[in-house]
């Protein structure tokens, strides 16, 4: 791998801290100081510790991450969005794990992206999955293909930048058409749920109703903080399950799964500074289940 930074400036700076305001993990840096990898300004090598007190190009030269023995490719379908050096957006099926676990080593998104890259012929092999989906949700996900991708996009969702909405169906009647739930979130003890406690972390769910029905509403959510189950646990709590979430206590009747889909990602890659969204279309089971509700 290699990428390239324009200094522009007279100030002096070390070569650590510039490669850091650009984003480069600590990680990465540590690689480069124990010689897997070099930096070089204009034409000449340098160590992390140099000075640069002149406009010039550094340029950062990395080996490919070294693949996961364990973590087999798969050769199962995979539903990309959108596809570049550095990103690989994709429609994650509900009924999919996201990474290896017990639950699924050999067939998880991490074993169809692996085995997607390998098929492409490329030389960086370990995906690191930037927006982790449930198993039964469904929809856009953010995988990088590299470290470097990885540390960069980082601070975006550190800081809860990245643009995150999805479709939900839920249980009854929400009395506002727009409105936001701030409970904090914490493990429920001795279960896999999460509920709302004074002693949770601070979680922000805001939603606009889209479609009302006999006994459900279908509602867009716009996700402000990233905590496991958020919109699950936050619908519950205020009463009003997700349909086909019997984790949560929703009606299982009309949806074998969550009726939750994340509809679109936005975020600015931090390499072209530019904007991006991306959309995943609505499944089949969750068209289905809007058709029978009307």
């Amino acid at each position: 791998m290699k990428f390239s930074w324009q200094k522009g400036t007279t100030q002096g700076i070390t070569i650590r801290r510039f490669l850091s305001d650009r984003g480069l993990s600590h990680r990465v840096l540590s690689r480069i100081n124990h010689h897997e990898g070099q930096v070089r300004v204009d034409d000449r090598k340098v160590q992390l510790q140099a000075v640069v007190d002149e406009p010039a190009t550094v340029t950062v030269m990395l080996p490919p991450e070294h693949p996961d023995e364990n973590v087999p490719p798969s050769t199962g379908p995979l539903a990309i969005l959108a596809v570049d050096e550095n990103w690989l957006v994709v429609d994650k099926p509900a009924g999919m794990t996201s990474v290896p676990g017990p639950r699924d080593r050999k067939d998880t998104l991490v074993n169809r992206v692996k085995g997607y890259l390998m098929q492409q012929g490329a030389r960086d092999l370990v995906p690191h999955v930037i927006t982790r989906l449930d198993r039964f949700t469904s929809g856009v996900t953010l995988v990088a293909r590299h470290r470097v991708a990885q540390g960069l996009i980082n601070p975006q969702v550190e800081q809860h930048t990245l643009r995150k909405e999805y479709l939900a169906v839920v249980r009854g009647a929400l009395a506002e058409d727009h409105g936001f739930f701030t409970g904090p979130l914490e493990r429920q003890p001795g279960t896999n749920r999460q509920w709302v406690s004074a002693t949770g972390k601070p979680a922000r769910t805001e939603y606009w109703v889209t479609a009302r029905y006999a006994a459900a509403t279908q509602v867009r959510v716009r996700l402000h903080t990233g905590r496991t189950h958020q919109i699950r646990a936050h619908f519950a709590a205020a009463g009003h399950p997700l349909l086909g979430d019997e984790l949560y206590g929703g009606p299982t009747t009309l949806i074998e799964r969550q009726a939750l889909h994340a509809r679109a990602l936005g975020f600015t890659d931090p390499f072209t500074d530019r904007a991006v969204t991306y959309c995943a279309p609505i499944p089949p089971d969750l068209q289905q289940l809007l058709a029978t509700l009307q």
